[in-house]
């Protein structure tokens, strides 16, 4: 529980992360998560001394909604989703991750099994330490999904997980990520 005491820490130091928090709690998505991306820069640049929010342009928003798989549906939150966080200096970028199986093989060469939750989603991200998701539950608590732990989040750590993305995924993000945090330790595919 220390680590995710740790962790509520050091996000809340991302105002523009509370504030989407807060937002998408409100919007009421099924099984909705800040996930990846947001999260874990926000964590290297407080162990980086820098500003919470530095240099993170977008903010994943991530749910799972079987109830309708159709582009429309998604669409219709993606533009709800916008107009409630135009006024932010981001992009809030909304996801249905009960549709990803049907466009992940078109994009990445590999076909993907239907996820049954957000947190089997979120289980498959590319890289141990992005495999984290965060929430604001009705009563204002934080919630959290990191089924691989903190361990390498807070070690500046990014090992892969082989479980669904390509290779080639996982290296260009962790370059990506590299020119931004140089004293991140980048471990090989396997």
């Amino acid at each position: 529980m220390a680590d995710f005491d740790r962790l509520r820490n050091v996000l809340s130091r991302n105002q523009i992360l509370v504030e989407v928090l807060h937002r998408a709690r409100d919007v009421g998505l099924p099984g909705w998560y800040l996930a990846a991306g947001c999260v874990v820069q926000t964590v290297w640049n407080f162990l980086d001394g820098r500003a919470a929010a530095q240099g993170i342009k977008d903010y994943d928003l991530v749910y799972h909604d079987a109830a309708d798989l159709g582009w429309d549906a998604e669409d219709r939150v993606i533009r709800a989703v916008a107009t409630r966080c135009e006024d932010l200096p981001v992009e809030v970028e909304v996801r249905n991750e009960a549709r990803v199986h049907l466009w992940y093989e078109a994009k990445f060469g590999i076909p993907c099994c239907p996820y049954a939750s957000t947190e089997a989603a979120i289980d498959a991200f590319p890289a141990i330490c992005s495999c984290v998701g965060v929430r604001l539950g009705d009563d204002g608590t934080w919630r959290f999904h990191a089924p691989h732990g903190l361990g390498d989040l807070f070690a500046m750590v990014v090992r892969p997980n082989p479980v669904l993305a390509p290779r080639e995924v996982y290296e260009t993000k962790a370059a990506r990520w590299l020119t931004q945090w140089p004293r991140l330790r980048v471990l090989p595919w396997p």
